[in-house]
C-alpha cells in the first residue's frame, strides 16, 4: 500500500538526500504524515527551487519562522532545523503531529538553507491512497470534533455488545443439561452464510491479524480438537 502512494519526490525536482521524510519522527512517536514518511527528504545546496526569502536576507530560525507565518502557518505547525550543510528547513502542519484536527490542511515545505523553497507539499498533492489514509488515521484517532469521538465511543461500545452478546446467545442455545462447552446445533436453515462469509473475507484482508486468527482457530479445530477425543467430546 505504502509503496504505491507515496509521495513522488521527483515532483519538486531538486536533489535528493539520502533520508527520509521518517527521520523527522522524534522519539516512538510518528509525527510526519504516512504518505510521505518513505520519501527523501530534499538536499540543500542547489539552484532549484522558488522564490522564498527575499535575496540578501538570512536563513535563520527568526526568518524562517516569520516567512512561515507570511506563507499561511498562522496556527501551531513544527519546524525543524537542518542538521547538516546538505539539509534542509521544514516547516510543517499535519493531523499526525495533532496540529490540525482537519487531515485536509496537511502541508509540508522544506526550504534550502542558502535559498528558496524547494518544496510545497499539500493534501491536495496526495495519491488516492495518501488521502485516505490521512484521514482515516485521523478518524481512527478521534481527531476532527466531538462528533468523531462520539461515533468512535459508539464503536467501541458496539464491540463490547457483541462480545456480550455472543455469549448470551450461546447460553441461550447450548445443549440442554450440559456442563460442557459444546457448540450449539447447527441450524436447519441459513440463507445469509454466503453473506458471512463475504465479510469475513473482507474483515481478513482489510485487518490481517483477524484473517490469522480465522486461519489459527480453524487449523488449532481440525489439528486438534478434531484428532484428541476428549477435546472433541469437550467441545461438540
Amino acid at each position: 500500500m505504502q509503496a504505491w502512494n507515496t509521495f513522488p519526490a521527483e515532483k519538486w525536482g531538486a536533489p535528493l538526500s539520502d533520508v527520509t521524510h521518517a527521520s523527522l519522527n522524534t522519539g516512538a512517536t510518528k509525527d510526519v504524515p504516512w504518505v510521505l514518511e518513505q520519501t527523501p527528504l530534499p538536499a540543500s545546496g542547489s539552484d532549484s527551487g522558488a522564490t522564498g526569502l527575499p535575496a540578501g536576507l538570512p536563513v535563520t530560525l527568526d526568518t524562517v519562522t516569520a516567512f512561515a507565518t507570511q506563507i499561511g502557518f498562522d496556527a501551531r505547525y513544527q519546524l525543524n532545523l537542518p542538521q547538516d550543510e546538505t539539509g534542509v528547513w521544514t516547516i510543517s502542519r499535519d493531523s499526525m503531529s495533532n496540529d490540525s484536527a482537519d487531515p485536509t490542511s496537511d502541508r509540508t515545505v522544506h526550504i534550502d538553507r542558502y535559498t528558496g523553497i524547494l518544496a510545497d507539499v499539500r493534501f491536495a498533492d496526495y495519491s488516492a491512497g495518501g488521502k485516505a489514509m490521512a484521514v482515516g488515521i485521523a478518524l481512527h484517532e478521534g481527531d476532527m470534533g466531538w462528533w468523531n469521538v462520539a461515533l468512535n465511543t459508539l464503536f467501541c461500545l458496539s464491540v463490547i455488545f457483541v462480545s456480550m452478546s455472543g455469549a448470551v446467545m450461546w447460553w441461550l442455545r447450548r445443549p440442554t443439561a450440559t456442563r460442557r462447552l459444546a457448540a450449539p446445533p447447527m441450524p436447519r436453515d441459513m440463507p445469509l452464510w454466503q453473506g458471512a462469509v463475504v465479510v469475513g473475507l473482507f474483515i481478513s484482508l482489510a485487518f490481517p491479524l483477524a484473517g490469522v486468527t480465522l486461519l489459527a482457530v480453524l487449523a488449532v479445530d481440525v489439528l486438534i480438537v478434531q484428532r484428541v477425543p476428549a477435546l472433541r467430546r469437550l467441545l461438540s
